[in-house]
């Protein structure tokens, strides 16, 4: 019990990612880019939609949701990783560990939501295009984003609960860059049977369960791409399917390959890798493929940039 006191005063120790110091250079220039690019198309984006009202729209509406969530998740885990790969171990408060890990699960969990949603809206508008202002309203859209982030908020704090109610006098080293449950898990003195029945049940309703219904979604959205009947819209609008769903599956695979496993099943190395997926690659991609190619979203960022110029 002193062990377990001695560990919650003083928090505990990520060890990062690798500790050989020409990858710790490669990490550090690596991710830095990858979080100024992370923030830097993700908050163009949500700009773009409020100066053109053209973009104001349900899908543009779910995308800001989308690109704020992208960019408190990178700004949640990159930093952090970064100042872990400068250092060679990176000491780290119970409260920040307990607050990095409800962020992390705020924002991982209602992403998850988040992107049935934004399925059931491109459902909606390709499957349904004549009913889609009456289907999609205004208040309908508010009323789905907010449920998507009050049912996470309240989930990700019974989480963080129960898994800083368990003692740590295992060790105070994390094998990780960021606190998350199963690496938590694996240093606490006491059986987690609880913790990992629970987080299970979370990731069954939660994860899978957005994911089927994505797919759901999709596979009505591309029967009816089959029956359009001009190649060049019909091969338009499946490209555009198609790289969703590619960044979807990536990130709803990458998050149920960690929180759906047994404990046995856990390999801290492979783990990391997993988990820079779905916290760093991701919220990269999602502007990319879901907006910044649009004609609508280029031409609006265009201006920006013209006027900064000129001004």
């Amino acid at each position: 019990m002193e062990d377990s006191n001695h560990t919650a005063e003083n928090g505990f120790i990520l060890l990062g990612l690798s500790t050989i110091p020409y990858l710790q250079a490669i990490f550090f220039s690596l991710f830095l880019a990858v979080y100024v690019a992370t923030l830097v198309g993700n908050t163009l984006l949500i700009v773009a939609v409020r100066l053109n009202t053209q973009l104001q729209t349900p899908m543009y509406f779910f995308l800001c949701n989308l690109a704020f969530i992208d960019i408190c998740f990178s700004s949640t885990v990159i930093p952090q990783l970064l100042a872990n790969t400068l250092n060679k171990d990176v000491n780290i408060s119970l409260l920040a560990c307990a607050t990095q890990m409800l962020i992390g699960l705020v924002l991982g969990s209602t992403e998850c939501l988040l992107l049935a949603v934004m399925s059931f809206d491109r459902y909606a508008a390709i499957c349904k295009p004549l009913h889609y202002n009456v289907i999609m309203r205004k208040k309908l859209c508010i009323s789905l984003a907010t449920g998507c982030w009050a049912v996470c908020i309240i989930n990700s704090f019974a989480h963080v609960i129960l898994t800083f109610k368990l003692p740590f006098c295992r060790s105070h080293h994390i094998n990780h860059f960021s606190c998350e449950m199963p690496p938590l898990f694996r240093i606490a003195c006491t059986d987690t049977w609880l913790n990992e029945i629970a987080m299970f049940v979370s990731a069954v309703i939660i994860v899978t369960c957005s994911f089927l219904l994505t797919l759901i979604s999709y596979n009505h959205i591309i029967k009816t791409i089959v029956k359009i009947r001009s190649t060049d819209r019909r091969h338009k609008v499946f490209s555009t399917c198609a790289s969703h769903l590619i960044v979807v599956s990536l990130y709803y695979t990458t998050i149920m390959s960690i929180y759906l496993r047994p404990h046995s099943a856990y390999y801290p190395e492979t783990d990391k890798d997993v988990t820079l997926l779905y916290t760093t690659v991701t919220p990269l991609l999602n502007p990319i493929v879901y907006s910044i190619r649009n004609k609508p979203v280029k031409g609006t960022i265009k201006r920006i940039f013209i006027r900064k110029i000129f001004r």
